[in-house]
């Protein structure tokens, strides 16, 4: 959908009977900057594209959003990225630089009645001449109801959409909404991104922060890339009367660390588990450790990550190292005795053991493989020589007959067809030269040859 570049009209876009405009709410494309006595992330919004930090891909000189202005094509747009990167900055700034009307709403605070009076309002905005950017907070707490209401004024162009959400986008929005709309995800703030942001609270409180430069460098990761929060402990520490500047300690006991960004019921936590399982499947003890405790320090069940690694050690660690397994529940066993944090450390062993076994997925492909094998052939009888024979009329019908006792054949291995009568011989076990499958393929070759000697 291409937007309009007209300017702005003014007046209360929410009718006469509503309050008046603020900045949260309604504002022009153009609205001045917060004054002095706001909060210190107020007062440092960007008024310009160019000037929100972090963002380079989509804001750099190839950026796809500076392309898409350089077009005059502003679409509708889901803003993802976590807390604090800029999304209700860019969406304000956006609507400046595309000559729009920039009308904000929350899906928290908002209902249909107050997105009918928003589409209404840009109807007669756009009846003047004007265009209307409609920025969205958090907007996938809207239900499928209420996401499908966004479709006709977005198809249409009665407005444009830009939906801001931490949540992913293919889970949390409807699909047509999102086959409207294009996604662009934002960075959390790097490094290099929040001390830009520190440079300029020093520069626009025109005093520099009591601090050595390692806490320097402790503030910008307690803030772990959310530059709001980033802000709000500058400003706390400018209040303070420093004699001398904190060092990395002294802040520490000072300022509360930002919580660790984890909801156990959403994309965090399969992103987390995703890496600690490729972790351990990678070998690497040290990452895998790591996402293990960023998991436990987001508030995660060990419970939950016990089981993922008994799971692991079945599925990717397998008869490379048969002794996984029964560790995985020993450590889990241990968890339960011990609870946290004492048994955590049973969990910590477990992860380094799994992350520096030998690791084979042979038996989790032969039970797959197995599976459909079964499914295909159906209902197939054992062959009759393996078969008991408890009754007379059971050895009469060759119930047992010819079965060959395998600890009395030489080298105890007879090498006796247990297959169906009809269903080929078929491998679906085919172990790896890793760890203890080294000698388990050993053995399984021997008896091939066996098998091969003793059935021509």
């Amino acid at each position: 959908m291409t937007a309009r570049r007209t300017t702005p009209m003014g007046g209360d876009l929410f009718g006469q009977d509503a309050p008046a405009p603020t900045f949260d709410n309604v504002t022009s494309a153009g609205s001045a900057r917060p004054a002095p006595n706001q909060p210190l992330a107020d007062r440092l919004r960007p008024n310009k594209l160019e000037d929100v930090v972090g963002q380079g891909h989509l804001l750099g000189p190839e950026g796809s959003l500076t392309r898409m202005l350089e077009r005059g094509s502003l679409a509708s747009l889901i803003l993802w990225g976590g807390p604090g990167v800029g999304k209700t900055t860019i969406a304000r700034l956006l609507a400046q630089a595309a000559g729009l009307k920039f009308v904000q709403l929350s899906a928290v605070f908002s209902g249909v009645a107050d997105l009918k009076k928003a589409f209404e309002n840009a109807r007669r905005q756009a009846e003047v001449g004007g265009g209307t950017l409609l920025f969205v907070d958090e907007i996938h707490r809207f239900n499928r109801a209420q996401q499908d209401g966004f479709l006709p004024v977005v198809e249409d162009g009665t407005i444009v959409l830009v939906g801001a959400t931490t949540e992913n986008p293919s889970f949390a929005l409807n699909s047509a909404l999102l086959s409207r709309c294009q996604v662009m995800v934002l960075n959390r703030l790097d490094d290099a991104a929040m001390e830009a942001l520190l440079a300029r609270a020093e520069e626009e409180t025109e005093r520099p922060l009591p601090l050595t430069e390692e806490a320097r460098a402790t503030l910008r990761a307690m803030a772990d890339g959310d530059g709001r929060y980033l802000l709000n402990m500058v400003e706390q520490l400018l209040n303070l009367k420093a004699e001398k500047p904190l060092d990395a300690q002294a802040l520490a006991r000072l300022l509360a660390k930002r919580a660790v960004l984890y909801d156990r019921d959403r994309e965090e936590h399969y992103n987390l588990i995703s890496a600690l399982h490729k972790s351990l499947r990678g070998s690497d003890p040290d990452a895998a450790l790591y996402w293990f405790a960023r998991m436990l320090e987001g508030g995660e069940d060990p419970r939950y990550l016990a089981r993922r690694m008994t799971r692991f050690a079945a599925e990717d660690v397998g008869m490379a190292d048969p002794h996984a397994l029964p560790l995985a529940i020993a450590a889990w066993e241990t968890y339960e005795r011990l609870g946290s944090p004492e048994g955590e450390l049973a969990l910590a062993q477990l992860v380094v053991h799994l992350a520096t076994a030998p690791k084979s997925n042979a038996v989790y492909k032969a039970y797959g493989a197995v599976r459909r094998a079964a499914k295909a052939t159906g209902s197939l009888m054992p062959p009759a020589h393996i078969l008991n024979a408890p009754t007379r009329l059971m050895q009469d019908i060759g119930y047992g007959k010819g079965y060959e006792y395998d600890h009395d054949a030489e080298e105890g291995f007879s090498g006796q067809n247990y297959f169906p009568d009809g269903m080929k011989r078929q491998t679906f076990y085919n172990p790896t030269g890793r760890g203890y499958e080294r000698e388990v393929r050993h053995r399984l070759e021997t008896w091939s040859r066996l098998r091969d000697r003793r059935q021509s």
